[in-house]
This record gives structure tokens, C-alpha cells and sequence, in this order.
């Protein structure tokens, strides 16, 4: 089961404004396992990033001018994911900037999603955690992901990190102390009319390791319930 995480960064929030992709970031999971294999390409937008978007990535006009363009680095990208499953946190927005720039490149070129399972791990932890927020930040720390070095996203770090996440919150469990008062981002709402586009999550629970309680275990746990009644 060969899974890819990817995340993009953008000029801005709309591919129909004519915003563009300036950042992919992919990282490889085989069986469930971090491999090592990366992809990771800066992209020269060929227009201007927006103040807003700057502000979150931080990747200005002078360090993308002299990166390569979209279509330059288009199959290599193909190549990366091509078979494997794609893991993104909000797909609707990376599939939608993606899908964009390769019908630039091809007016005939086909969704995606027509070639590639896509899991939305915004729609997975919305059913898992109805009612809080789901951001990546708030993931990394209710699943205890060290998230201390984004200070600004980035599509190969933002990668990595949900990869973590994405591990966490199928193979295990989230605290039993969830902050249910935690309310959803903005982000989150506004992205919600979309969400729906996507697939929801498919969970390979066959593949899942069940580690039973030894009898040492057994015994703690019957002397602590023991005490909390005495």
C-alpha cells in the first residue's frame, strides 16, 4: 500500500483569480511506514504573491524568480505519485490549484482524482473529533506531533508533519481528554462548502497491529481501579 502526503503553497487562494502553485511538498509512506523518498520542488509562479499568502509561507517574488515552472517539473511530480494513494488536509484546495495547473499545461489533462485515491484528512478528523478544530496545528497537538519548527507553513514540512498525524490518528489513540470546547478555525468553515467534493477517508484497519495487555499490566491496572474506588 503505497501512500503519498502531499501539500502545495500558493500566490493565493484561488486558481480562478489566477493565483498559482509556488511550493510541493510529497512524502512517502509504504505499508504504513515512512520510507525516506521525498519529492520537493520550488516553482516559479510567473506572476506576483500576494501579501497575505506571503505572510503564511513566507516565499517572496526575488527567491521564486529563479526556480522552474510548473510544466518543468509536471512529470516528475506524475512519476512521484503516480499508483499511490494522496493524503491531503483540506484536498479540495491543493486538488484544486493542481488540477489548474495541469489543465494549463494540457486542456484535456484529467482530474487527479480520476488517477489517485484521495484521503482528506480534514473530512477524517472532523468524524473523529466532531465539533473541534482540525487544523494541522491543532492536530500535531492533540497526537502529540512536535509542530515547534512552523513558524511559517511549508509544503515539505507541512507534509511531514501530517504524515505524523495521519499515522497517529489511524493507528491509535487521541487523548481521552479532547477539548471539546475548542470551536472550528475560520479556515476550517469557509473550506467546509468544499470538503464534500472529496471522498471520505478509507481507514486500512486489517493492517493494524493489536498489542494486548501482559499480566504485570493486567495486574496495575486492576490495583489503580482498585484504589480509585477505595
Amino acid at each position: 500500500m503505497r501512500q503519498i502526503i502531499l501539500d502545495t503553497e500558493t500566490t493565493g487562494l484561488e486558481p480562478s483569480q489566477g493565483h498559482r502553485i509556488i511550493e510541493v511538498g510529497c512524502v512517502e509512506l509504504l505499508d504504513r511506514k515512512l520510507t525516506g523518498k521525498r519529492f520537493h520542488r520550488y516553482i516559479n509562479p510567473q506572476r506576483e504573491v500576494e501579501a497575505g499568502a506571503l505572510a503564511v509561507h513566507g516565499l517572496s517574488d526575488a527567491f521564486l524568480r529563479d526556480k522552474p515552472v510548473f510544466g518543468a517539473i509536471s512529470r516528475d511530480l506524475l512519476a512521484f505519485i503516480d499508483g499511490a494513494s494522496l493524503i491531503i488536509h483540506n484536498a479540495p484546495f491543493d486538488l484544486g490549484f493542481l488540477d489548474h495547473e495541469f489543465k494549463l499545461l494540457d486542456k484535456k489533462a484529467k482530474p487527479l482524482a480520476s488517477r489517485c485515491q484521495i484521503i482528506d484528512t480534514l473530512i477524517l478528523a472532523r468524524q473523529r473529533h466532531p465539533g473541534q478544530r482540525n487544523s494541522l496545528d491543532a492536530l500535531c497537538k492533540r497526537y502529540g506531533v512536535d509542530n515547534s519548527q512552523r513558524d511559517l507553513h511549508g509544503a515539505l514540512l507541512d507534509a511531514d508533519l501530517l504524515a505524523r498525524v495521519y499515522l497517529a490518528m489511524t493507528g491509535g489513540q487521541g487523548s481521552l481528554f479532547d477539548r471539546l470546547e475548542e470551536s472550528p478555525s475560520t479556515e476550517e468553515k469557509n473550506n467546509s462548502a468544499h470538503v464534500l467534493a472529496v471522498a471520505p477517508a478509507q481507514v486500512n484497519t486489517a493492517a493494524l497491529k493489536v498489542i494486548f495487555a501482559n499480566m504485570a499490566e493486567l495486574a496495575a491496572h486492576e490495583q489503580y481501579m482498585r484504589e480509585l474506588q477505595a
